[in-house]
């Protein structure tokens, strides 16, 4: 964020996080996507964690088993 880079890698940012920060964490990546344009990779366990992003890979064995859109602008 500092060095305003495009692209963010995010290796469970919310991991070990109260509830309220964890959904301030996922407003301020949307923030970012939405009104800057950087692209937000992030891995995560937590479903609704997942669900902020417009794409959602699911992995299993290192094997993508779903590639979802959200539908999220």
């Amino acid at each position: 964020l500092v060095n305003d880079a495009s692209i963010i890698l995010a290796d469970e940012p919310t991991g070990n996080l109260d509830s309220r920060t964890s959904k301030d964490i996922m407003e301020l990546f949307t923030d970012l996507n939405r009104e800057y344009g950087r692209t937000i990779i992030q891995v995560t366990h937590e479903a609704e964690m997942a669900s902020y992003g417009k794409r959602v890979l699911t992995f299993r064995d290192g094997m993508v088993l779903k590639d979802e859109r959200t539908g999220r602008p």
